[in-house]
């Protein structure tokens, strides 16, 4: 993985994060693993295509922009299907809306 991807998802995540006043999961590897499927899906894509569904065409998906992160259910009603934005009612949510580069490294190289 393109450290320099994984980086700019990462940066976004955190000021989305913070715009929409939403946090990140409780179990750190869910937002790690998140933040790496974007970061592929950007690489492979050209676009943050939602990793946590199945497409049957990827690149019809990434053209309709629907599951492009943040996606329209994310963006109309704060539901974020992966866990990476959560709202502070959510169970599993966070006090957090950072993560470090280093940290991210750490939780995807285990």
């Amino acid at each position: 993985m393109a450290v320099e991807i994984l980086e700019a998802m990462r940066q976004f995540a955190e000021s989305y994060a913070k715009r929409t006043n939403t946090f990140f999961c409780s179990d750190r590897t869910v937002t790690a693993f998140v933040l790496e499927g974007l970061a592929k899906n950007k690489k492979d894509l050209g676009s943050p295509l939602c990793p946590c569904r199945y497409y049957d065409n990827k690149e019809e998906e990434v053209v309709s922009s629907y599951w492009n992160c943040p996606c329209l259910p994310m963006r109309e009603r704060k539901q974020c299907h992966c866990m990476l934005f959560l709202t502070p009612d959510n169970n599993y949510t966070s006090i957090s809306q950072e993560i470090s580069l280093e940290e991210l490294k750490t939780l995807l190289d285990t």
